[in-house]
């Protein structure tokens, strides 16, 4: 009977890495969005804000003599 020969160094680093990517993974879950994401918001209020301003009517456009 042989038992199979384990070498502690490499099961040790792999356990480490293991661990590394479950925390890794945690963190990504918890503050996981992407940069696409988090501009996104902004992104759209601007191109509402330039959508506004380009309907947006002046006064020089109204006819004298008109009260709106």
């Amino acid at each position: 009977m042989s038992a199979d020969i384990v070498n502690l160094n490499k099961f040790r680093k792999s356990a480490a890495r293991a661990e590394k990517e479950k925390r890794a993974e945690e963190n990504r879950a918890k503050s996981g969005r992407t940069k696409t994401e988090r501009t996104k918001p902004a992104d759209e209020q601007s191109r509402r804000n330039a959508t506004l301003d380009g309907a947006r009517r002046n006064d020089s456009d109204l006819e004298p003599g008109i009260d709106s």
